[in-house]
């Protein structure tokens, strides 16, 4: 763990002004709470059970959060890569214990804040929780979209849709992970990936 670098700071600060309006003053407050770690590939952040701690923001690298069933199979629910934020956050807002595991698929660098100092950031900054009230309407937005897909679309629309949405992920994550992803079989998603063009 070490000291945030600049350009990762930077890219931290574009992706909150994405959000809306961040003073300068707010970001003041918050650039000194994020440290820089690196981690290898294979590496469990929080696992499923413990409580999350910290907020994280991509830097470099791909993570991914799954739910590990009764029968030891697992689910993939989301994928991080930068620049976004990453954690477990449902467990990090209500300092509850984990129902899913956060682990990276890659070496990753990563910006982490704890969550006493991203809530204290929150009562001092009406900048910053408005921004992070954005994030998680955002999030809410995309995991209903994401719901919706995996209850209503065939196969081959979800595969589609995962092509339109990011076709970049193709190359980024290994297609295991994908085809867990949405729900399909490894011979499935093999199929899809030899016949559907877009």
């Amino acid at each position: 763990m070490k000291k945030a670098s600049t350009a990762a700071l930077n890219m931290l600060r574009e992706q909150l002004q994405r959000l809306g309006p961040l003073p300068d003053a707010d970001w003041e407050l918050t650039a000194p709470l994020w440290q820089q770690v690196e981690v290898g590939r294979k590496t469990v952040l929080t696992a499923a059970g413990d409580t999350e701690r910290y907020l994280y923001f991509v830097v470099e690298g791909i993570q991914r959060i799954y739910y590990l069933k009764p029968d030891g199979r697992e689910a993939t629910l989301i994928f991080t890569y930068a620049p976004s934020f990453s954690g477990v956050f449902d467990s990090m807002l209500l300092q509850q214990p984990s129902r899913f595991s956060l682990e990276t698929l890659t070496r990753s660098v990563l910006l982490r804040t704890h969550h006493l100092q991203w809530q204290q950031l929150l009562r001092q900054s009406p900048a910053v929780d408005q921004l992070a009230q954005q994030a998680i309407v955002r999030s809410m937005s995309g995991l209903m979209e994401r719901m919706a897909e995996l209850q209503c679309f065939t196969a081959e629309e979800k595969f589609r849709t995962l092509l339109q949405r990011s076709p970049h992920v193709m190359q980024l994550i290994p297609h295991k992970y994908l085809a867990n992803y949405l729900g399909l079989d490894a011979s499935t998603f093999s199929k899809l990936l030899g016949s559907v063009r877009l």
